[in-house]
């Protein structure tokens, strides 16, 4: 049996999970960790984050599937978890061309079944990862929690919108704190590899050409890791509370009359690109071989966070400087890789 206070974090294993799970370990906190190993990416690298998190006593890990119903709701049964900081999903939108049904399962009926153990549970605050694809084809920059977005170019941005949807209306018809962190383009130590710093990194590293999308010139609200974690640690302990000044003849897409809350998580400092890759050259100590190519389908040009909520409600932005973040990144890959 869990301590009555563990956190459920799920996709433990996963790059932001990891780094969430240690972060609430060293302050103290019990952690359940969840995840299904997937061989989206190498499964190996989730295997070495879940080994760094065994290293804490506090910390228990479960192999489940979001979508195992049965196992889902006797999960939640035995522990009846307070906090539940929701980061499992089928990620990236690119792939969510290739295998639309991933995204389904995953990251509606997983959703679904996590919305449900809470609802039937007690659980005193839902926090779960949305991401800036939501704001799809909006151009007002910066992007602003309170500007509508029902226009996703993907449908892995589409499956982010309905997250927030679903969480609305459990917070309203049940009243289940639930708070969506819309995540900016999150890099650093432990990352992913089908990201485009890993990717540029490793491609850098053993002297193979690098494809840059829309010429270079895309641009990013790179947001590193410790940023994000941060805000996720000052957040989980405040559950949102209905906004008084909710107004439904004129509604405000961040906020609700029923305890409910959506934050850009960004670094509010959009990066091109080709200084991404000049940065990643020089604390590689190598040239990148470049390939211009244009936009991909489901991409946006640009991506740029508004966090003035953020800061309004928990005293913090991201504000790591995007080399120091690369510098960092590049460290750990060498050491990971025994480069």
């Amino acid at each position: 049996m869990a301590a009555v206070d563990s956190v459920l974090v799920t996709g433990a294993a996963g790059f932001i999970g990891y780094h969430v799970s240690r972060r609430l370990l060293e302050g103290g906190r019990a952690v359940v960790g969840i995840d299904n190993l997937n061989a989206y990416y190498d499964p190996a690298l989730k295997d070495a984050r879940l080994a760094e998190l065994a290293k804490f006593p506090g910390f228990r890990f479960i192999r489940l599937d979001l979508a195992d119903r049965a196992g889902m709701a006797a999960l939640f049964a035995e522990h009846r978890f307070a906090h539940v900081v929701h980061l499992a999903a089928q990620a990236g939108v690119r792939y969510s061309l290739i295998d639309p049904h991933a995204y389904i399962d995953s990251n509606l009926v997983g959703f679904t079944n996590i919305l449900e153990g809470c609802r039937h549970n007690g659980c005193k605050h839902l926090l779960y990862a949305s991401s800036s694809s939501v704001y799809g084809s909006n151009t007002q920059m910066p992007f602003s929690t309170h500007d509508n977005v029902d226009h996703p170019l993907s449908l892995y941005g589409a499956t982010k919108k309905a997250n927030e949807a679903m969480a609305h209306s459990y917070a309203h018809l049940f009243k289940l704190p639930a708070t969506g962190l819309r995540f900016f383009t999150v890099y650093g130590p432990w990352g992913r590899p089908d990201m485009a710093m890993w990717i540029f990194a490793k491609a850098i590293a053993a002297g193979e050409p690098i494809r840059l999308f829309n010429h270079g010139k895309m641009q990013r609200d790179f947001t590193y890791v410790d940023d994000v974690v941060e805000s996720i640690e000052r957040l989980v302990d405040k559950p949102p509370a209905g906004n008084p000044a909710y107004d439904g003849n004129r509604p405000d897409p961040s906020s609700s009359s029923a305890p409910w809350r959506v934050y850009n998580i960004g670094n509010n400092n959009p990066v091109e690109l080709l200084e991404v890759v000049e940065l990643l050259e020089k604390s590689i100590g190598k040239k990148a071989i470049r390939e211009l190519a244009p936009m991909q389908p489901g991409d946006v040009p640009a991506t740029y966070a508004n966090v003035d909520d953020l800061m309004r409600d928990v005293d913090f932005r991201p504000s790591t400087p995007i080399a120091e973040g690369i510098a960092r990144f590049i460290e750990w890959y060498r050491a990971y890789h025994r480069l």
